[in-house]
């Protein structure tokens, strides 16, 4: 990923399941040791599906060519955009259009699905 080592996230952008296998969510998040975490699970036609374990503050962003849709799990996911904050929380989903800057907060550790363009960059453009 470009520009990677310039955040303090850990992206992995390497796809993880392959089509007709089980994909664990539970297990995948329940070991994830960092604060902010981005793992993504499988392709689905030219769009992926991405774990997302967070907890803190992303910085500021948006995606010229790409909606984003979050979606939580469990915990609290908050979505800042330029007029008003969003609050998600599990069973809650949102999308972000292309071209909105962004930014999102977790105030607890927090476990999202993330369902966008195989080719974004997730830190934006």
């Amino acid at each position: 990923m470009s520009n990677a080592q310039s955040y303090p996230y850990e992206t992995r952008l390497n796809i993880l399941f392959k089509p007709l296998e089980v994909i664990d969510e539970k297990a995948l998040a329940g070991a994830c040791a960092y604060k902010w975490y981005n793992q993504t699970l499988c392709q689905v036609n030219q769009s992926v599906v991405r774990l997302g374990v967070v907890e803190g503050d992303y910085h500021w962003h948006k995606h010229d060519a790409d909606d984003e849709f979050f979606y939580v799990i469990e915990g609290q996911f908050l979505i800042d955009l330029e007029d008003r904050t969003v609050e998600l929380t599990p069973r809650q989903g949102f999308v972000v259009p292309r071209g909105v800057l962004h930014r999102t907060r977790a105030p607890k550790r927090t476990v999202i699905l993330m369902v966008e363009n195989a080719g974004i960059i997730p830190t934006g453009d």
